[in-house]
């Protein structure tokens, strides 16, 4: 690329002129979005503002908070960065351009046709105060859109100590792309060049580097090892307006099974401006329940986090979408245990147990819950209701000898038996002691689930994999159903609704139809939560004081004017 300051004028005159072509009034009467000459201005102004950024970015001057200016000859332009979305300006450590990218790991791209350059923002971890920024990923990579608006005004050169001469004033907007993929200009509404897919494939191929695959692994045969991981991820800045979905993964895996569907759901305009999707990490090695009463307390943790208060609206409409295992832990989410669990136990009163009070806390939590008042729907995706039959004897051996649960879940065990004897009906549920064995088609905790008295307010929605042709090295074994879980553990007739789809265990969350399911749900769910009076809302609920940003030169668009917006290419 040549950095001759002359190339930098060149690229800023043919971004001005294509600017002023497709926006200028004063061309209204020739102006045609069916010419292809517009075609061509459009195409102009986004690869001429894609070199010019390029020069820009090589002097390290390209973030939010900085100006820039470029002298053409003719005239003297000042262009301010400045970030438009929920990231705070200052967050963003370096841009990255999309281009310079191909997507791996990913089967679809979304990319969506307008003006301006999709850019890939890495952010900085730690750059703010706000409470959200626990939950929120290290060097996490964000969409946006760049995009030069010009703003009209007078001269500026006498009040920046500039000779006297004509002046523009610009504005370099950095969208965030998930929040917003239009902008205003002229009051006309005018479609931002997005690409959704490129960044979070750029997360993928960090997550590798950072280990992802490795947490799942360590977090299912060492669970203590991974307890620093483990809790609410956001891969987006929180927005109180939207509807938490939270996707909780199943066994042997972690947050980035879930990137296939999360990647095709933000495709769709009325998901993204809606929802905000959260992701669940936990330890897999453990038995499920563990996992779901420290979901329980992450949960609220979370909540006292974020909305202090209790009144948010949308946190109160928060959806659960859970694979395999991580189904179970979302089911008991929802369910008020009463005795039910406890009686699995014993039959002598709760008070009458022996143990130091840390234990007999941590024995409450796990037996002992109500349903979060939170959680409106529960989505399960190839879960084994009824316990897999892969859980046998044989992997229920090997796994006891491969998973190393920290030892202070052993010792707890083991003081429970050595300080209460004859107090359990059945010891055996105690040593219940991994994942793999809290699975097992004869585990008593997954009849009792099933009996167990769910929230009333709660919708569930169920989805099952079937593979047609029998894998030629089990046929001995097998059952209909995806691999792993059979149809008959994973059907749940008492649902609100259930659809099964052709794939195997592995893949069944991703699978086109499972996705389009889920995208049905939530849309479903909108449908019956949008607050009253908000019909055609950008978002579930309103942002407390939102307002239009200021000196952004954007107008609201309040009249139908015949001019159309900037066609898709």
């Amino acid at each position: 690329m040549n950095s001759d300051p002359r190339a930098l004028n060149l690229y800023g005159a043919a971004v001005f002129f294509a600017y002023d072509y497709l926006f200028d009034p004063a061309y209204d009467s020739i102006r045609n979005p069916y010419d292809p000459q517009f075609r061509r201005a459009c195409d102009i102004y986004n690869s001429a503002l894609e070199a010019g950024l390029r020069l820009i970015q090589k002097n390290g001057r390209l973030l939010p908070g900085e100006s820039i200016v470029i002298d053409t000859g003719a005239e003297r332009i000042k262009v301010s960065v400045v970030a438009r979305g929920l990231w705070e300006p200052d967050c963003f450590e370096r841009l990255e351009f999309v281009s310079d990218y191909e997507i791996t790991g990913l089967k679809n791209k979304h990319h969506s046709f307008g003006l301006g350059v999709p850019m890939i923002a890495i952010r900085r971890a730690g750059s703010t105060n706000d409470p959200a920024e626990e939950y929120y990923l290290e060097e996490l990579s964000c969409p946006v859109t760049a995009f030069l608006r010009i703003i009209p005004g007078p001269e500026l050169g006498s009040q920046e100590g500039l000779p006297d001469r004509f002046q523009r004033h610009c504005v370099l907007e950095l969208f965030d792309t998930v929040d917003c993929s239009t902008t205003v200009v002229a009051n006309r509404l005018v479609p931002l060049e997005t690409d959704l897919s490129t960044p979070l494939g750029y997360e993928l191929e960090k997550g590798k580097e950072r280990g992802s695959s490795a947490v799942a692994t360590l977090g299912l045969l060492k669970p203590g090892a991974t307890e620093s991981y483990e809790g609410l991820y956001m891969i987006e800045p929180f927005d109180p307006r939207k509807i938490p979905v939270v996707m909780v993964h199943g066994l042997w895996s972690s947050p980035m099974t879930w990137m296939e569907m999360f990647n095709d759901l933000l495709a769709f305009p009325e998901i993204r401006q809606n929802y905000q999707f959260w992701f669940y990490l936990y330890s897999t090695g453990r038995p499920f329940w563990y996992a779901a009463s420290q979901m329980r307390s992450d949960l609220a943790e979370m909540r006292q986090t974020l909305d202090p208060s209790g009144t948010n609206q949308a946190i109160d409409q928060m959806i659960l979408v859970g694979h395999s295992m991580g189904g179970l832990v979302s089911t008991m989410q929802t369910i008020d245990s009463g005795d039910d669990f406890w009686n699995l136990l014993t039959d002598r009163p709760f008070d009458e147990l022996r143990a130091d009070p840390d234990v007999q806390r941590e024995v409450a939590q796990a037996v002992f819950f109500q349903s979060n008042p939170s959680v409106q729907r529960v989505i399960t995706i190839g879960t084994p209701h009824r316990g897999s039959r892969f859980a046998n004897d044989y992997t229920r051996f090997l796994a006891r000898k491969l998973i190393h649960l920290p030892s202070r879940v052993l010792w707890v065990t083991q003081q429970l038996v050595m300080e209460n004897p004859g107090f359990f009906r059945d010891t055996d549920l105690l040593t219940i002691s991994t994942s793999v064995d809290s699975l097992a088609p004869d585990s008593p905790i997954l009849p009792t689930m099933l009996e167990a008295k769910r929230a009333p307010w709660v919708r569930f929605h169920n989805i099952a994999g079937i593979v047609d042709e029998k894998p030629p090295f089990w046929k001995w074994y097998w059952e209909e159903g995806d691999g792993v879980v059979s149809y008959e553990s994973a059907r749940r007739e008492d649902f609100d609704s259930e659809i099964v789809v052709n794939a195997d265990h592995v893949s069944v969350h991703n699978h086109p139809r499972s996705i389009l399911e889920v995208r049905r749900i939530l849309l479903e769910h909108l449908a019956v939560s949008r607050h009253p009076g908000q019909d055609a809302a950008p978002a579930a609920f309103p942002r407390q004081g939102e307002r239009e940003p200021s000196g952004s030169g954007v107008v609201p668009v309040t009249t139908q004017f015949p001019h159309p917006p900037v066609p898709h290419r």
